[in-house]
């Protein structure tokens, strides 16, 4: 969707955004406490997958455009 709201005007991104937010809600049975943290959760996942490749790719592939994140 992301890829797609740059080609879209603000009404059509919004609109895109309204659906996706309807079918999220859809897939969790109406239940928007639910929706919400199956959302959380895939972000997590998606933020560990990004770190985990971040960690993969050298600094001289990247030409030094992979930031590092520290961890505590």
């Amino acid at each position: 969707m992301a890829e797609a709201a740059k080609t879209m005007g603000p009404d059509e991104a919004a609109l895109a955004l309204e659906r996706a937010t309807d079918q999220a809600v859809e897939a969790c049975d109406g239940d928007a406490w639910a929706a919400v943290r199956a959302l959380l959760v895939a972000n997590a996942a998606l933020e560990e997958e990004v770190a985990r490749l971040t960690s993969r790719v050298s600094t001289g592939y990247a030409r030094g455009r992979v930031r590092t994140t520290s961890t505590k």
